[in-house]
């Protein structure tokens, strides 16, 4: 007889707070509002990092973990760097927001090293496509837990050392 009564007030209570949590989470992302951007300096060679994306794709693909940062806003910013094996190079410096999946490209570094804003940048959904595969990566792998908030910078670095989200690492990523 008590198992008749206690489970629908507990099955009620499961309920009410998953609507609860669901509706605090949809007032945190309603009530967002991003943080001033600052352009980082131009990335340095020793300080970028591999991070595996496609084995079908032959570019290489690096991020600078000296602009890693996780802002006040929940924004993971950092540098991305494509390089294709001719030596070709697309330096972009850009935002991935977890909470929501989106992210943004700020600006993109001229051959003389000074960053040009990207005219209309908005937030877009990271889709697993080819174009967006890195940001995938990124957020799927290293940055990201999910729609939550971002995991540290520390936590990304050392999530790296142990060889995770790498090229030399295929069972956890890596090609």
């Amino acid at each position: 007889m008590l198992n008749r009564l206690v489970t629908p007030v507990l099955l009620s209570a499961l309920a009410s707070s998953s609507a609860f949590a669901q509706e605090a989470f949809e007032d945190r992302v309603a009530n967002w509002k991003e943080g001033d951007v600052v352009m980082p300096a131009a990335p340095a060679e020793a300080s970028l990092q591999e991070f595996f994306v496609s084995a079908s794709s032959p570019n290489r693909f690096m991020f600078d973990r000296d602009t890693l940062t996780v802002g006040a806003d929940q924004i993971v910013r950092y540098v991305l760097v494509i390089r294709t094996p001719g030596g070709a190079e697309n330096v972009t410096f850009e935002g991935i927001r977890c909470n929501t999946n989106e992210r943004r490209i700020y600006a993109s570094a001229s051959k003389n090293g000074e960053w040009v804003p990207v005219k209309g940048s908005e937030w877009a959904p990271i889709l697993d496509n080819t174009y967006n595969r890195p940001r995938a990566a990124l957020a799927y792998e290293l940055f990201c837990d999910g729609p939550a908030p971002p995991r540290s910078v520390d936590e990304v670095l050392r999530r790296l050392k142990s060889g995770y989200g790498t090229v030399a690492s295929p069972m956890q990523g890596g090609r």
